[in-house]
């Protein structure tokens, strides 16, 4: 997911294909409209409606809007504040965190939220403000999940609505560094298998066999291992290098920057088996499993690592043929 800030725009000069897109993902919360009645008709929400709400929100000192990309498509939006104006609060402030309706439950909310804690992070922030209206419990439970606490109770400034105030202390620390390898298996027909992982951070999404690696373990022993235990399967050996690529995500509630070496091998369609499978899929948050082709790789709207493993795997066949 990559973050871009709307550049500051002065009466409704947004792009119109961007206003487009932003005015489908506000229609799509028409729920939550319907709580904060930011909008006259959450059922009729209009392009010009979008441009001249954003339009306000940038004319405040110190906001920010963020949009959110998966993919190449806009899948949410931030809008954050440097300072709130109250002197005597020191925080930057999250004012809105909206994700694409039909992209939910698929951890885009989590990493949206994560983004944006790195960012104030690497401005020396150390904490970050929200507040939740009262009559919205699902998002209260949302940042309450995420570290948020409690801190208060007041009104919004912009409409006088009962809200909770909400803070989240951000550590200085750097991520730490981690060393993994996974396996992409192929079937005869060219479909890969894929575990649905769901984790603190990024939330759902899915990745092929693999994890960390153990001291003095090679990349290619590391990635050998974690095939077997995650699949059971014995009888295969990682083949060429298909990729190298970092990703940020936390394990074991320690946030790391991972390198990953992901290699490719071929093996028959079937279904992971061992005794000990279950377990071991519980103790790395794997939530199930499933062979996707590559037609389905290529446009599924949810989450999978690395990013344009369908490209790759479609490169590796051509040189393959070549």
């Amino acid at each position: 997911m990559i973050l871009d800030p709307l550049p500051r725009i002065s009466g409704h000069d947004i792009p119109g294909p961007l206003l487009t897109e932003l005015t489908a993902l506000y229609a799509s919360n028409r729920d939550f409209h319907a709580l904060s009645g930011d909008f006259p008709d959450p059922d009729d929400i209009r392009p010009e409606q979008v441009a001249a709400a954003l339009a306000e929100e940038l004319r405040v000192p110190g906001a920010e809007v963020l949009l959110a990309r998966s993919s190449g498509q806009l899948a949410g939006i931030v809008i954050t504040l440097a300072r709130h104006p109250d002197p005597s609060d020191p925080d930057p402030w999250i004012g809105l965190l909206m994700v694409d309706a039909g992209a939910r439950r698929q951890g885009y909310g989590r990493r949206l939220a994560s983004l944006v804690e790195e960012r104030f992070r690497a401005a020396n922030r150390t904490a970050v403000r929200l507040a939740v209206l009262d009559n919205n419990p699902d998002a209260l439970a949302f940042w309450t999940a995420l570290g948020y606490e409690t801190i208060g109770y007041g009104r919004d400034r912009q409409l006088d609505r009962p809200c909770t105030v909400l803070r989240k202390q951000l550590s200085s620390s750097p991520r730490t560094p981690r060393r993994a390898a996974r396996v992409a298996v192929l079937d005869p027909e060219g479909s890969v298998l894929l575990f649905r992982y769901d984790n603190v951070e990024v939330g759902v999404h899915w990745a092929l066999p693999g994890g960390g690696l153990e001291a003095e373990e090679t990349p290619r022993e590391g990635a050998l291992r974690e095939l077997r235990e995650e699949t059971g399967w014995t009888d295969l050996e990682p083949g060429p290098l298909l990729c190298t690529w970092e990703h940020d995500f936390t394990h074991a509630s320690v946030p790391v920057r991972q390198h990953e070496h992901i290699y490719v091998t071929q093996g028959p369609h079937r279904a992971p088996t061992g005794p000990g499978l279950p377990a071991a899929h519980a103790a790395d948050g794997i939530l199930s499993w499933r062979w996707w082709t590559r037609k389905e790789l290529a446009e599924t709207p949810e989450p999978v690592w690395p990013p344009d493993l369908a490209r790759l795997l479609d490169t590796w066949d051509e040189g393959k043929r070549a």
